[in-house]
């Protein structure tokens, strides 16, 4: 867009002056913690101008993807860092439990500023994934092991941290020397060009090395998020309901059931083989086992007489342990100590 992009108007720079001097009042800043009221009410502040200033330049369509760098206007350039001032302002925020929150936000901001100096041509940089987390330089081929540091991924990353550095010291020298000149007003155009420009590359780096620690950051969340227990309720940890069962008597017959059901009439009776009816039905005792398809007859007699067999076994326990019961009362045995 050509320089009456710059008609945006003193409501425009104003938004965008503020929060920049908000943002360098706070890394200015003596206060011991960053979550004190002033520090936060400025942020605030930053977040509120700047994020106006970005929606007055999306409405004004300052920049787009069809144009080059050449035909910005000189003084619009400076609005190419609200972005990147985005992200830094919301990395600010101190409010923990909505951290991930901020993270992600700010990310976006820095991703977007990042994009946008790579539409117009300006750093030599490889661009961050979308998504946190992703590799997009590893070879989809090749094997991968999260257990084991990519050495070569290590040293590039290094390498890259020690460029930037060196990069970013001898931008804030530049700027240093030029900027008394652009905020007097006797800076001509190709220095306000130059001057913002430079800002535009500084804000580069930091925006690479602000993604890079986010990432970090939020690989520790989610990590402390899946080893964080489930939360109990307000009588301690779930436990699966127990099924209750209901007292009654076991008789030998149904006769014996008649005789203990006509005196204790608040107790059921039942007899061992409805009880080992009402077990087996329940899958408690003797689960019938599967016979494989396509057996044959021999199998099928086979498997039943197994079957029966088990069943019988079970059923001659019972009544083993009933009969032992009607002969030996209870307290059979145990009168040692007695006196």
């Amino acid at each position: 867009m050509m320089a009456e992009a710059g008609a945006g108007g003193p409501r425009l720079a104003e938004l965008l002056a503020l929060g920049r001097r908000l943002w360098d009042e706070l890394e200015a800043s003596t206060e011991p913690s960053s979550g004190a009221p002033a520090v936060q009410e400025k942020v605030r502040q930053g977040l509120d101008a700047l994020q106006r200033a970005a929606a007055m330049v999306a409405q004004l369509e300052l920049f787009s993807e069809n144009e080059e760098l050449e035909e910005i206007a000189s003084a619009d350039l400076k609005f190419m860092l609200l972005p990147a001032l985005l992200g830094a302002l919301t990395l600010k925020q101190v409010d923990l439990s909505r951290r991930r929150e901020h993270l992600e936000s700010a990310r976006e901001h820095f991703l977007r500023f990042l994009k946008l100096c790579r539409n117009y041509g300006l750093g030599s940089f490889q661009l961050p994934s979308s998504t946190p987390g992703e590799e997009e330089s590893r070879s989809p081929s090749a094997p991968w092991d999260p257990t084991q540091p990519n050495l070569v991924a290590m040293a590039m990353s290094r390498t890259a941290k020690i460029e930037r550095y060196k990069q970013k010291k001898e931008l804030e020298s530049k700027l240093a020397s030029m900027s008394s000149s652009v905020e007097s007003g006797t800076a001509d155009e190709d220095q306000i060009r130059e001057f913002y420009t430079l800002q535009i590359q500084k804000w580069i780096g930091t925006s690479l090395e602000e993604i890079e620690s986010i990432d970090q950051e939020l690989v520790i969340l989610g990590s402390r998020d899946a080893a964080r227990p489930a939360p109990a309720g307000p009588h301690g940890p779930f436990r699966p309901a127990r099924t209750l069962v209901k007292p009654f008597i076991l008789t030998r017959d149904a006769a014996q059931a008649r005789v203990f059901g006509a005196g204790y009439p608040g107790l059921p009776t039942m007899t061992v083989d409805d009880w080992y009816e009402q077990r087996r039905r329940q899958g408690i005792v003797s689960p019938p086992q599967r016979v494989p398809a396509g057996a044959g007859d021999e199998e099928l007699q086979k498997h039943q007489q197994e079957t029966e067999e088990e069943d019988e076994e079970a059923l001659q326990k019972a009544r083993d342990w009933d009969d032992w019961k009607d002969t030996h009362p209870w307290g059979y045995g145990n009168r040692h100590n007695m006196g």
